[in-house]
């Protein structure tokens, strides 16, 4: 008889199983569900059954093959430990927050084997399990990415994403300076069709509002902006709140508004050609080569204090320097344009 501990309530008992008893199949966990093998407090029960904690789940004798294995780990190299903690931001017994940095993928894929969810290993701090990610931010993309320590965190956290109970803030340099200086666009989301070497098929297309509801797999999206300062007409400043969490939501809404974000191939802010301003965005070197998009800060209220936690993720370094040029100065913007009362934009 196994009781459920804290942080293994509110999921499936067949994915409870696997993790318990990493060496039993799919195929034989649903075998002895279905002879009653397996039980909830005395109770048959079904591979999908919700477990919740303090239920006691009985489990049949099972072959020494099937016995619990010690979780396997990520072997990372020392230098990819160091950089991970260096990037810590902020801590406690629950919650991680790192400070991305941009060319790291959140999670792997088919051809990414370096990623912050391998790379966690390096970030337990003495517990058993690696943190687990609760939201994802794209590759080329840095900033304040929150990891739970526990999976019962994972839930919460991502439960308050779900709900938009957190306060993101991005900023990006763009091309050209918006008009107004402060707006928000509201132009639905839909994937691409078809694949192949321009990537179409990993890009999000702008759909009105209009046709939103008529346009099959299209999906409502609102970005609110705000311009911190222009470099004549040529770029931009600006403060970024994704209002809904769309995939590439921030990058392909710049575009639509003719200023795309300035290093980003896909959504031409590294093109010559920009029908939306009428002249390029490639302003030159490295600043047209690396995507000027930075998750710069976070709130959310703590699941378990109660507390308001605010976090400010300092630029990467090539913003750093993209800003240094502009003659950008961090410490004079607000860190929420959007709610204070005595900014307004330029």
């Amino acid at each position: 008889m196994i009781t459920i501990g804290p942080d293994e309530g509110d999921q499936r008992l067949d994915r409870w199983f696997r993790r318990r008893f990493p060496h039993v199949s799919q195929g034989r966990i649903e075998k002895m569900c279905r002879k009653g093998e397996i039980r909830i407090d005395g109770g048959r029960a079904k591979g999908s059954t919700r477990i919740t904690v303090g239920q006691q789940v009985r489990v049949p004798p099972l072959p020494d093959t099937a016995a619990p294995a010690p979780a396997k780990r990520t072997e990372i190299s020392d230098a990819d430990a160091e950089m991970m903690q260096r990037a810590v931001l902020w801590r406690d017994d629950h919650i991680i927050a790192i400070n991305k940095p941009p060319g790291l993928p959140t999670q792997g894929g088919s051809k990414q084997t370096r990623h912050v969810d391998g790379l966690a290993e390096a970030l337990r701090f003495g517990l058993d399990d690696k943190p687990r990610l609760v939201h994802r931010l794209d590759k080329d993309t840095s900033g304040v990415l929150l990891l739970a320590r526990t999976r019962k965190m994972a839930s919460m956290l991502t439960e308050a994403f779900r709900a938009r109970d957190t306060r993101k803030i991005y900023w990006a340099a763009v091309a050209g300076v918006p008009k107004p200086a402060m707006g928000t666009v509201r132009y639905g989301l839909v994937k691409a069709p078809g694949h192949g070497r321009g990537g179409e098929g990993e890009k999000m297309l702008c759909i009105h509002p209009r046709d939103v509801d008529t346009t099959p797999g299209a999906k409502r999206a609102t970005t609110d902006y705000a311009v911190f300062s222009g470099l004549a007409s040529r770029a931009a400043w600006l403060a970024l709140v994704p209002v809904t969490g769309r995939t590439h939501q921030l990058r392909a809404h710049m575009a639509e508004l003719g200023h795309p974000i300035i290093g980003d191939g896909k959504y031409g802010g590294s093109g010559q050609e920009n029908l939306g301003d009428g002249w390029g965005a490639q302003l030159g070197g490295e600043l047209s080569r690396k995507l000027h998009l930075h998750a710069r800060y976070l709130r959310f209220v703590h699941p378990v204090t109660g507390a308001e936690i605010n976090l400010t993720a300092p630029l990467p370094e090539h913003m750093e320097r993209t800003w240094a040029m502009m003659d950008w100065r961090a410490e004079d913007a607000p860190v929420d344009p959007f709610e204070d009362e005595e900014w307004s934009p330029v």
